[in-house]
């Protein structure tokens, strides 16, 4: 049986866990510091054992990990480096979903030297759409571009926001402040956050609109191609608003002085009061994802193009969130290969370096639709 870790027992660690338990050949084990979560998992994943840890002390990351063959990591982006090293430093093989800013590859030597197998941004998008461009690159010849538009949205819209939050409400907001990595004419280029918005037609959706993000992450380096972008899905009109509060400040960080004491506060955590709890899915409130991917590049002199869509809802069958179930179960599909000897490329590795290996995507693709999702992928030349 193979023991297994899980770091983090929110929205998206809750389904890994839920998903892993069910497994006969996992004993799983969830940590998180806060008592709700885990008092919430108990009831959700009754097979999982959980214990009560400080996961931001990346020291105590290390010690915890330190008995198990298995590491997954559903925490936020901004402890998700430090915990990749941590990690890495137990010797353990790691499968996470971190969107941490940071670039994961700059560990990819040690964690060759360690013999670890990491596998990161192994989610939706970081995740599946990388996972997608590498096997598309593995069909052609030469990759023209790619183009990747992605979002979660809750299925009723109502007033102001028109969103609400599937994951991290903290790293929502960095995809409105970390400027964009994009490729233009072969090279990796800077676009502000929110910037470049356009308007797409989704079947049964109607029409949303689309803005930067960085969310290429390891694409921009690891695929050639002369255009590259990603972009992330909102309902219209989301996209002014948070730009209203990025210029008035409320995403910064560093602390301004207010009222006649000359109080100290950051903006940032005044929004995130006031905020992310009206970003907050109730028990029972319906979300979707929504992605689609369009690669272009020749294959044996002819243009061709690969694309893949995603339009999945909430699932009632679990009371489970469409984004924290198509965030959690690719991870939790590939740290079952890892733990089976399936991909056991050591160093740090990119969803890209999955789709390249034969018959490995199509696997995947294959598993999460037994779970309920369904990708649909076409591939054919351009007139």
């Amino acid at each position: 049986m193979h023991r297994a870790i899980i770091l983090g027992g929110g929205m998206v660690g809750g389904v890994m866990a839920m998903d892993l338990a069910g497994d006969d050949r996992f004993d799983v084990t969830v940590a998180d510091q806060r008592d709700e979560a885990l008092a919430r998992l108990a009831q959700r994943a009754p097979k999982a054992r959980t214990i009560r840890a400080d996961l931001s002390d990346a020291t105590a990351v290390k010690r915890l990990v330190a008995d198990y063959d298995i590491v997954l990591g559903a925490l936020s982006s901004t402890i998700g480096f430090q915990t990749l090293r941590a990690v890495i430093e137990a010797g353990k093989n790691y499968c996470d979903i971190s969107f941490m800013p940071e670039d994961a590859l700059d560990l990819d030597e040690f964690a060759r030297r360690r013999g670890v197998t990491a596998v990161v941004d192994c989610g939706v998008a970081p995740g599946m759409s990388n996972m997608f461009v590498g096997w598309a690159q593995s069909r052609l010849d030469a990759v023209e571009s790619v183009a990747i538009y992605v979002g979660g949205l809750p299925r009723q819209r109502s007033w102001p926001f028109q969103y609400k939050a599937g994951f991290s409400p903290a790293d929502v907001i960095e995809e409105y402040t970390r400027p964009s990595r994009i490729v233009e004419n072969g090279r990796v280029v800077l676009r502000e956050a929110l910037s470049e918005p356009e308007l797409l037609d989704f079947p049964g959706l109607g029409t949303l609109e689309a803005f930067n993000t960085d969310g290429l992450r390891s694409l921009a380096t690891t695929i050639k191609a002369e255009r590259m972008v990603e972009k992330t899905l909102r309902y219209p009109g989301h996209i002014e608003l948070m730009r209203v509060l990025r210029h008035l400040g409320l995403f910064i960080h560093e602390e301004i002085e207010v009222g006649p004491q000359r109080v100290k506060v950051r903006p940032i955590d005044v929004t995130t009061a006031l905020l992310f709890p009206k970003w907050t899915y109730q028990i029972g409130e319906e979300d979707l994802t929504v992605m689609r991917i369009i690669v272009e590049g020749t294959r044996d002199g002819k243009r061709m193009r690969c694309t893949l869509d995603l339009n999945d809802v909430f699932d009632r069958g679990s009371g489970c969130t469409s984004m924290s179930r198509t965030t959690a179960l690719p991870n939790t599909i590939m740290a079952r290969r890892i733990s089976e000897g399936r991909f056991t490329r050591p160093g740090v590795n990119p969803p890209e370096f999955i789709g390249r290996e034969p018959g490995l995507f199509e696997d995947v693709i294959a598993e999460l639709r037994t779970r309920g999702i369904e990708y649909a992928i076409a591939s054919h030349d351009v007139a």
